[in-house]
């Protein structure tokens, strides 16, 4: 089968494009027919070696894939047929013809649904509703609480606008004045230019209560006037550092305005933390997905392919990414 593989630490447009033997199906293993793989910023981090986590040499990466199940190992308790559409979260090895994932971590496609934009339901989606649900503790039975998404027309800071729309919250939404009408298009109810200040109109919009729940995509200086966004009781979740960097927390605001700052790792729950405890979380993991494909089903929510490209094209859909360009995933299809 082709694969892309990372023989050394490099630079993603390093990467070589070969032929190598389909990955042996392991105990508790389901082979996939990979149709669609998702392209992302922390790809470049794995192959070059500085992300968290080190795959060991020679690999394959990928993370998310989305295809049709090829066989399961015979210990796999209910295995789904051959030809069932499917999307999984794997360790590495998605941007490939085949891979091999847990079966806790591969979930049916239904009918009626689009199979290519189901690469973003294994990270993107879960990382957002896990932020939002698990640490922020928003339900659908607060009335309508006002949530602040930064990051808001690009992959999980889109995925949290609509899931917080989905829970019934209003949303404010921040983003580049460009893509305004991207979580527009979500339910957004305010949407204000990432390039101004926010404090303020978020002040406003709320009638000086200020929000419930806060989802940080960026950290760097956007984190102190986030503290003093929050209500009372207020979250606010931070879950990744895309403006450059990470900020130290004035542990002062926390105690005079009574809010609480929490962080998510997805990769915890699905077995990419020290200890590897995939099994323990995999019923918890299984229902949130489940929750996402009802409310996906349900027309709340809309994972879409911005681009996708064959998977020879691989550097061209890297370059997707790194310009920033994509509402919704980039996708290659093996």
């Amino acid at each position: 089968m082709r694969a892309l593989v990372c023989e050394s630490w490099r630079e993603f447009d390093a990467l070589e494009l070969k032929e190598v033997p389909p990955p042996a199906l392991r105990p508790g293993g389901v082979r996939i027919r990979v149709e669609a793989a998702g392209v992302s910023f922390a790809t470049q981090l794995v192959v070059a070696g500085k992300y968290q986590r080190k795959p060991p040499l020679p690999f394959t990466p990928g993370t998310e894939v989305a295809g049709t199940v090829i066989e399961s190992a015979p210990d796999v308790p209910d295995p789904l047929p051959p030809g069932t559409r499917v999307f999984a979260v794997l360790d590495w090895g998605g941007l490939a013809e085949e891979a091999v994932a847990d079966a806790i971590h591969v979930m049916p496609i239904p009918d009626g649904l689009p199979l290519a934009p189901a690469v973003a339901m294994p990270i993107s989606y879960p990382t957002a509703a896990s932020a939002l649900l698990w640490r922020a503790r928003l339900a659908p039975d607060q009335g309508a609480p006002w949530v602040l998404v930064h990051g808001a027309a690009a992959g999980v800071g889109l995925a949290g606008v609509e899931i917080a729309k989905a829970l019934g919250a209003r949303v404010i939404a921040r983003c580049g004045a460009a893509k305004r009408q991207v979580p527009l298009s979500r339910g957004a109810d305010l949407v204000l230019d990432s390039a101004e200040p926010f404090r303020e109109t978020v002040r406003q919009a709320t009638g000086g209560a200020g929000v419930s729940a806060l989802l940080d995509t960026l950290g760097g200086p956007v984190f102190d006037d986030n503290l003093r966004c929050l209500g009372d009781g207020g979250m606010m979740v931070t879950i990744g550092f895309a403006a450059g960097g990470i900020p130290s927390l004035p542990l002062n605001l926390l105690l005079l305005k009574n809010i609480a700052v929490a962080g998510v790792n997805w990769g915890t729950y699905v077995g990419w933390s020290p200890g590897d405890n995939r099994q323990i979380h995999a019923p918890r993991v299984r229902a949130l997905w489940q929750q996402l494909i009802d409310w996906w089903a349900a027309g709340a929510l809309k994972p879409e392919v911005h681009a996708s490209f064959p998977l020879p094209e691989f550097r061209a859909a890297m370059a997707e990414v790194r310009g920033r360009n994509a509402v919704g995933r980039v996708v290659l299809r093996p």
